[in-house]
């Protein structure tokens, strides 16, 4: 058995002093078994470590920030380099240009580049520039997980708490007759949305008839290529189903892990925010970090890599391996309809449902616990480029046993005798229940 009980320890030293525990919500004890949420002291390739010694096999990959895995050495080497000449000047570097330069060969649709730090920055940034160009207030969004940290989209979801009223609508993906019914009236600045996600890809023509109905009625259209982009190709979504946005929001993957993110789009809009324009500027993105260094370098190496090696290759064999492994084990065992793998090979999510065949937290924790148990730690099966043989048949091989406590639930209908602790919940919720924990008195 595998203990976690140093990381429970600092767990509990962390809720005493940062909010949640965690400074991503995603990241939060809540999200795993109780007293089975490993803090980590290192990484390598898809491999990490905790503070008990504890060594897993990695999947989410830093929230999908990393695909060539943890301390790759190219990226290391080229941040590394890149910070003993200094991190921060108060004039531009030249790493701004050649950084500028290698995104917008990857990106054809895109005209110029703004980095930031963090993919809420760029996309409100996207969202302020839009309300600019257009005249309008209301912003679109596609009814998708997340898109930022700002009032336009929190104010949207059970957490809205502080928040004012938000003129923000959402439309149904895969639906033009749902956005052409809230374009119709002229009041909309932007339609920001994912052309893809792990679970749901474009119908022939739908982005084609989104793009159509922006132009038709005078909307900004903005593509979140946070988890597409460096994932389903360098180039993002907009490269792989050929349809260019206004605007594209960049983060996550960019640097590995290093902390970079990007505004990208069309000169006539960008240049909003710059010198070269006659309308009113906009205060589109002013940030101290943003040209820091280090992460233009390790985008740059990214970059580098995606030119020499193919990466995304990489990670769709070790997701479709993955995925028909442990859908032939969950089918060998008879509970096919009940533990399943799904979505793009590259960003893998595992479903999880009840005897019934419902969707359900408790047998979602039942399945992480036999996971980490066996040295899988994941709220996911989403892959790297350094998810090797070794790894991947490392994780079928936990999935399996895990599959077979997992049957035992689902034959019972309860998780009860099987399960440690409380459920895990959702990570936006209005409440801190079910997950509550008591102030420590200590």
């Amino acid at each position: 058995m595998r203990s976690f009980e140093r990381s429970t320890a600092i767990q509990a030293r962390l809720h005493d002093l940062i909010p949640g525990g965690a400074h991503t919500y995603a990241r939060g004890s809540d999200q795993y078994p109780d007293d089975m949420a490993p803090v980590l002291v290192r990484g390598k390739g898809a491999r990490v470590w905790d503070v008990d010694g504890n060594e897993f096999v990695e999947y989410g990959m830093g929230l999908r920030a990393v695909t060539l895995g943890h301390g790759f050495e190219p990226v290391l080497r080229a941040a590394a380099l890149a910070a003993a000449d200094g991190l921060s000047f108060t004039r531009p570097s030249e790493l701004e240009l050649f950084a500028a330069e290698d995104f917008l060969a990857l990106v054809p649709g895109a005209d110029m580049v703004k980095f930031a730090k963090n993919g809420s920055d760029a996309t409100t940034a996207a969202v302020r520039l839009a309300r600019a160009v257009t005249g309008r207030a209301t912003i679109a969004i596609c009814d998708q997980p997340f898109f930022s940290v700002d009032d336009w989209f929190i104010g949207t979801t059970d957490m809205a708490g502080g928040i004012p009223t938000v003129d923000t609508v959402k439309f149904a993906y895969n639906d033009l007759d749902a956005l052409a019914a809230i374009l119709v009236d002229g009041r909309v600045a932007a339609v920001v949305m994912e052309a893809a996600t792990a679970m749901a890809e474009p119908l022939p023509g739908y982005l084609e008839g989104v793009r159509a109905l922006c132009d038709q009625y005078g909307t900004l259209l903005v593509f979140d290529e946070m988890i597409t982009g460096f994932r389903w190709s360098a180039g993002g979504a907009q490269a792989v189903y050929g349809v260019a946005p206004d605007l594209s929001c960049w983060g996550k993957a960019m640097g590995n892990g290093f902390p970079i993110s990007a505004l990208a789009g069309k000169r006539e809009y960008l240049e909003r925010g710059g010198l070269r324009t006659d309308h009113d500027r906009v205060f589109l993105l002013s940030t101290t970090h943003g040209p820091e260094t280090a992460s233009l370098a390790a985008f740059r190496a990214v970059v580098q890599t995606y030119r020499t090696q193919d990466p995304v290759a990489r990670m769709e064999q070790a997701g479709r391996t993955l995925a028909e492994g442990v859908n032939a084990v969950a089918a060998d065992l008879g509970i096919a309809d009940h533990l399943q793998v799904r979505g793009r090979p590259s960003c893998l999510i595992f479903r999880t449902l009840d005897a019934e065949g419902e969707p359900s937290q408790a047998f979602r924790t039942l399945f992480l616990q036999e996971l980490l148990v066996r040295g899988i730690l994941g709220q996911s099966f989403v892959t790297s480029a350094a998810h090797d043989a070794a790894a991947v048949d490392a994780t079928i091989a936990a999935c399996t046993e895990a599959a077979e406590v997992y049957r035992r639930a689902v034959e019972r209908g309860t998780v009860d005798g099987l399960l440690r602790g409380r459920p895990v919940a959702p990570a936006l919720r209005r409440t801190a229940a079910p997950r509550h924990i008591e102030t420590s008195t200590s």
